[in-house]
């Protein structure tokens, strides 16, 4: 059986929804191969807007700016990983092995065969949300954006798996911590392993399956003492 995911988005990220029309749905589906290709400092809405055949006006009717479009789909990329982590652990009473799934979702480890959706590449986002998420956050307005509650699928993820933590080990003081440095860590290394391949251990190999045995040494040996 085949599913799609359309995650309540905050309104306050887009002019006009995207998911309501069919040039809305260009846009972020075209928005994520240009954003993939390019990287956020060469994607401009011009090139954007010539690549689906409509007008760089038509583009800043959905969304103000590129930043804004980067968030959404940031977003939409955490919405769909904390669904991820919830499914495929709901039914499980192996705590370890709620953390362990968890962990494979975060590096790409789990089966993404029963998603569809026409206009996601899951594959193009996941690289987007690995290279371009911290530009989200990393500014002088974050105070403001977290009022505005951008930020609140990455911050349910994160609660989602520090309780998979406290499940496991009640005595943990620190599992949003853990959790949340567990999701950067998760980025970070996938990201230095394919382009700074001296910062990790499995730069020459470029092997996620010892990406995750790295994070799952390194959150069991947290959890477990």
């Amino acid at each position: 059986m085949q599913w799609e995911l359309h995650p309540q988005m905050n309104a306050k990220l887009y002019l006009k929804n995207p998911d309501q029309t069919e040039t809305g749905r260009k846009i972020i589906g075209n928005g994520i191969t240009l954003l993939k290709n390019l990287g956020l400092e060469l994607f401009t809405f011009k090139k954007l807007a010539d690549r689906i055949g409509v007008t760089e006006a038509t583009v800043y009717r959905y969304f103000e700016n590129k930043y804004k479009l980067l968030n959404y789909l940031v977003c939409w990329y955490w919405h769909w990983m904390d669904y991820q982590v919830m499914f495929n652990t709901k039914n499980l009473s192996d705590d370890r092995r709620k953390i362990e799934i968890a962990i494979e979702i975060l590096t790409g480890q789990s089966s993404r065969e029963n998603f569809n959706n026409q206009e996601i590449n899951f594959e193009d986002l996941h690289e987007i949300t690995i290279a371009e998420s911290s530009k989200v956050y990393l500014t002088k307005h974050v105070n403001e954006d977290n009022a505005e509650e951008f930020f609140m699928p990455f911050k349910s993820l994160c609660n989602s798996i520090s309780e998979l933590f406290v499940a496991y080990n009640p005595q943990y003081q620190y599992p949003k911590s853990l959790a949340s440095t567990l999701i950067e860590m998760a980025q970070y290394q996938d990201f230095f392993m394919n382009h700074l391949p001296s910062l990790t251990d499995f730069g020459s190999q470029k092997d996620k399956k010892s990406l995750k045995n790295f994070l799952g040494h390194l959150v069991f040996s947290a959890l477990e003492k």
